[in-house]
């Protein structure tokens, strides 16, 4: 069993499903010849040929539709939007379409199909590429939104969403692409959708979070732990559906929590968490819910970009908030 970077464990579940599914097509833009910007179809082209991994125009919507389209007629695409910030003309095609087919056609047709996109920050990378739009996607009705943490989770999320019936974007942390190398047997096994995942066990404050702040989430709980506070972590893996039960039945035990997002504060993911604990949890909250966000504000270009983002810091400094509160 091989360690692999996160993006290696991308390429690896392609190549996977690909080889086993005859129906599975992968399509975007330098995803064919050049492997993809950040090389995650690397090689698939050489092994399953062009008619089967399609180097597109630069052209987001068209490639929307293009997979929506093979999609309803027994497809599966996977589809590559190179940066999750040139995602929003996709938009229109995810709501109106991918998400309505089910429901539109009284069953009769579905979207097997995978929108895939690196998201976030922290890679240095110019405006419209650091984008993190999971809010968007999730309002939508009729989808899921799925956002690997580690190589294995990667894997078996893609696994996944590969044999899903209906559309699920697959929102893959680009700073954590390379960052750290994981064991992952590639036996094609699937990950199990729509459940949270309980990275540490606590007992003082449940930490919840997502995506690339989960690297910075853990650091934080070891902070933490070193002053003897024992935080739990929560991987939301799943955005929509949202797996609530996990969350409130760990803030039943702890009493207290943390919600850590990258996005932009206003209307983010965080708040409809804090939200459902507010509506479901109230009773066993001994202090109130505290969010540490991205600001309301664009990105900033990388001289700024580590002053936008989470850190371990912010994080502290807010559970230490939550803890003083009585």
């Amino acid at each position: 069993m091989a360690a692999i970077t996160l993006i290696e464990a991308i390429n690896l579940a392609l190549a996977h499903e690909m080889a086993r599914d005859n129906d599975v097509v992968v399509l975007g833009e330098d995803v064919g010849v050049d492997g993809g910007v950040f090389r995650a179809t690397l090689g698939l082209l050489k092994r399953f040929g062009k008619e089967r991994v399609i180097d597109t125009p630069l052209a987001e919507g068209l490639i929307a539709g293009m997979a929506i389209g093979m999609a309803a007629e027994g497809l599966k695409p996977v589809a590559e939007i190179q940066f999750s910030g040139f995602g929003y003309t996709v938009i229109d095609q995810i709501l109106n379409h991918a998400g309505r087919m089910r429901h539109r056609t009284q069953g009769r047709l579905t979207c097997p199909m995978v929108l895939r996109t690196p998201c976030g920050a922290g890679i240095h990378a110019p405006e419209h590429h650091s984008e993190s739009p999971e809010a968007m996607f999730a309002h939508i009705p009729g989808i899921r939104v799925v956002y690997p943490s580690s190589p294995q989770r990667a894997y078996g999320l893609l696994l996944a969403a590969m044999r899903d019936p209906d559309p699920v974007i697959v929102l893959e942390p680009t700073r954590l692409y390379r960052l750290f190398k994981e064991e992952v047997a590639d036996n094609g096994v699937a990950a199990v959708l729509d459940q949270c995942v309980t990275l540490r066990e606590g007992t003082d404050i449940t930490l919840v979070t997502w995506g690339g702040m989960v690297h910075e989430t853990l650091a934080a709980a070891d902070a933490l732990a070193e002053e003897g506070v024992v935080a739990e972590v929560i991987d939301v893996v799943t955005l929509k559906p949202l797996d609530m039960e996990t969350i409130l039945a760990s803030v039943a035990r702890t009493g207290r929590c943390v919600i850590v997002s990258e996005a932009p504060r206003s209307c983010g993911f965080a708040s409809e968490i804090a939200a459902n604990l507010a509506e479901e949890g109230l009773l066993n909250l001994l202090a109130p819910v505290r969010r540490v966000t991205g600001y309301d504000t664009v990105v900033p270009l990388a001289k700024l970009e580590q002053r936008y983002m989470p850190d371990k810091a912010r994080i502290v400094a807010a559970v230490k908030q939550v803890l003083a509160f009585s």
